[in-house]
């Protein structure tokens, strides 16, 4: 870990930030990854056992077991892509508010009023999302 941040050090800051986003794009595709192997290759298999024998008990309750399962996919998904959408769209609207101050300072406070209110907006969307989301799992 020393080395890593002796290395970051002494990059130019425009260097460090081109490594740090490639860092990132690397480990955010490195976790949807692991995570889409996780659901996809999470198997019961004694129940799918059951079922191959005839069972019909078994089968249904396979089957309900299925159901469930896709429907807390289903949810999860919904609300971590509600929140992430949340949160790329406030820090655009920050990004722009601080842009905006940067070009006309006098402007400061209307800007940032309305950045708050915007933020405001976003979030209450996040949160319906979320909640919406979530409640597709009960």
């Amino acid at each position: 870990m020393g080395f890593v941040l002796l290395f970051l050090q002494q990059a130019h800051p425009r260097q460090l930030q081109d490594k740090l986003d490639k860092t990132m794009k690397k480990l955010v595709a490195f976790t949807a990854m692991a995570t889409l192997g996780l659901i996809l290759f999470d198997v019961d298999f004694a129940a799918a056992q059951d079922a191959a024998h005839g069972s019909s008990d078994a089968a249904e309750s396979l089957a309900k077991a299925s159901a469930s399962g896709l429907k807390g996919i289903g949810g999860g998904l919904a609300a971590g892509l509600g929140a992430l959408g949340a949160g790329v769209g406030i820090g655009r609207i920050g990004g722009g508010a601080v842009e905006a101050i940067a070009r006309q300072p006098e402007m400061a406070g209307t800007i940032g009023t309305n950045m708050i209110i915007t933020a405001a907006l976003v979030e209450g969307v996040a949160l319906f999302a979320v909640v919406i989301g979530l409640l597709a799992i009960i």
